[in-house]
């Protein structure tokens, strides 16, 4: 498949940017319908998702820099020219927490509460989000002999980014259906990055274009560290909320 979706005077457009830009609308419109059922002015998952998603680009790559900083050499037009490719979710992801959480501050509302509204909507973007990776012929495995490989430069290869395409998919009916379940704010948001990461440890392992730190997958380290962290807050938070409970 054309990578370039088509051309206006003379700038590519690419798939990969369409995909990720109709991820993005169908979670910011999914967490401002959820905003609104829940009493809400909708207007505030507006104003949060203007600070986020330019924060989440710029994260995204000052990650993927950070982490690939001899190849890039010094070179700040080519740290800065992303049209070149080269985006990290992980790095996304902690920016625009970062922000929100600045946002909430800010605005004076709950961060936890916001963050149960937005968690479904990380994960559906993220889902639609890596079919870009298809189109681009990207963020694929090693070699594989299962029916459902797919060819890329010759090769069958471990479709990754439907892995974790299916996978997100999964954790956002998760979500959905846990969101009403719930025992604390924060909860949604937390099952959101512990599930997340248990996929993206699993899947990490079987790509072979996966950033490194100190000789090991940068995603992995960060998925178990998520991981951990989020169940013990997770556990802290229900403790909290049973104590209140025995009042």
């Amino acid at each position: 498949m054309n990578p370039v979706a088509f051309e206006i005077f003379g700038l590519s457009i690419r798939w990969y940017g369409i995909i990720l830009s109709t991820g993005i609308m169908a979670g910011i419109l999914l967490a401002y319908y959820e905003a609104k059922r829940l009493g809400m002015n909708p207007e505030y998952i507006i104003d949060l998702a203007l600070w986020c998603v330019p924060a989440a680009v710029i994260g995204a790559r000052v990650y993927y820099v950070i982490l690939e900083w001899d190849y890039y050499n010094g070179d700040i037009m080519r740290m800065i020219n992303i049209r070149e490719g080269g985006l990290a979710i992980h790095g996304a992801l902690i920016a625009a927490v970062l922000t929100g959480y600045i946002f909430t501050r800010v605005k004076k509302t709950s961060f936890r509460k916001t963050a149960d509204i937005v968690a479904p909507s990380i994960i559906l973007g993220q889902a639609i989000g890596r079919w870009g990776n298809f189109v681009n012929g990207e963020a694929h495995g090693g070699p594989t002999d299962l029916p459902w490989g797919i060819m890329v430069e010759g090769m069958k290869v471990h479709p990754t980014f439907l892995y974790e395409s299916l996978w997100n998919l999964g954790v956002f009916a998760f979500l959905i259906y846990y969101k009403k379940k719930k025992k604390a704010d924060g909860e949604v948001f937390l099952w959101y990055g512990i599930l997340y990461s248990i996929g993206r440890f699993w899947i990490e392992g079987l790509r072979t274009d996966s950033l490194w730190f100190m000789g090991m997958r940068a995603a992995q380290l960060v998925s178990v560290a998520t991981i951990v962290i989020f169940a013990v807050i997770m556990v802290y938070l229900r403790r909290r909320e049973a104590s209140k409970q025995h009042i």
